[in-house]
């Protein structure tokens, strides 16, 4: 039983990496009053140039640098919409969504001629596992060796990362002067504006941060998970990373423990796969819709408990104001 929740924890976290990272991204944005729906297109459009690159050069790193890169770039496309041109953050958000899903089927099926994915990475482009000393040699000792081994020795580079990008990000945001500026532009832009603090450039320095964090959550996708790009492979992540945004209300680890939830249902849908309930086989398409059905039920029964940001969703005019 310790060993099936060891591996069930461990499948858990690479399930939920993507979608801490697209929660991180999207607490940025929305904590500056700009909605960022298009957290599911950034993670395609991330995931296929770093696989499309990592391919092409063999490196995997350069492969996140220029996953990360697109990703800022729509990033900055929404802001453009949104902010510079006070544009409905909604429809821009789902403008990059659909952007990004015929963009990168487009240009798989036209560079690599695999029906929209990508060639298969291996060796040094995509992210191997990183094993610990001596993990092999304790795996078999009670407890310590299987939580050693299993669950802190075996991860990606990006996995890792985690340990790092949830707590700094709630560090730069309640802790630091910029946190508390971005929190202000998303409750009161006007009060911001009035103490000389730019609105704009406060929202688009969100957008970038976003772009960042999203686009390493792509990239694992396809370069460390996957090995490969497949045509809709976030299978609507972005979504479910904002849905748990608004269940941890804003703030990354709570967020953090609702990806996890929803990461821990996946590999529970995994493991039901073929196994009978009364006598009767489990539909595959049920088991497959639990985490999204979940997705549904927490914002159905903690949207109202969750306190938005004023200024989410209102662009913001001078001249208005």
């Amino acid at each position: 039983m310790f060993e099936t929740i060891i591996l069930m924890l461990d499948a858990t976290i690479r399930v939920a990496t993507p979608l801490i990272f697209a929660s991180l991204a999207g607490m940025f944005s929305e904590r500056s009053g700009v909605v960022n729906i298009g957290l599911e297109g950034k993670l395609l459009g991330s995931a296929f140039t770093g696989a499309a690159v990592a391919y092409m050069t063999g490196s995997a790193m350069l492969g996140l640098f220029a996953g990360v890169l697109v990703s800022v770039l729509l990033s900055l496309i929404h802001g453009f919409a949104s902010i510079t041109h006070r544009g409905d953050q909604v429809v821009s958000g789902m403008a990059i969504n659909i952007l990004a899903a015929g963009l990168t089927v487009t240009l798989g099926r036209h560079w690599f001629s695999q029906g929209g994915q990508t060639p298969a990475l291996s060796g040094d482009a995509r992210f191997a596992p990183i094993y610990f000393p001596g993990a092999d040699a304790i795996a078999d000792v009670p407890v310590i060796g299987l939580i050693y081994s299993e669950l802190l020795s075996g991860r990606t580079l990006i996995e890792y990362m985690l340990i790092i990008a949830v707590p700094l990000c709630w560090f730069v945001m309640f802790k630091t002067r910029f946190g508390l500026r971005l929190r202000a532009v998303g409750e009161s832009p006007s009060a911001v504006d009035t103490a000389g603090i730019s609105v704009v450039k406060m929202r688009y320095s969100a957008q970038i941060i976003c772009g960042i964090l999203v686009g390493i959550g792509g990239v694992y996708l396809s370069v460390a998970q996957t090995a490969q790009f497949i045509p809709n492979m976030s299978a609507g992540k972005g979504y479910m990373a904002l849905a748990a945004l608004i269940f941890g209300k804003w703030r990354p680890f709570t967020a953090l423990g609702a990806c996890l939830l929803f990461g821990f249902l996946d590999v529970m849908a995994i493991q039901l796969q073929g196994k009978t309930l009364g006598g009767y086989e489990i539909p595959v398409q049920a088991i497959e819709a639990v985490p999204y059905i979940l997705t549904v039920v927490l914002l159905a029964g903690f949207m109202g408990k969750s306190v938005a940001p004023k200024a989410i969703g209102v662009p913001y005019s001078k001249e208005r104001e």
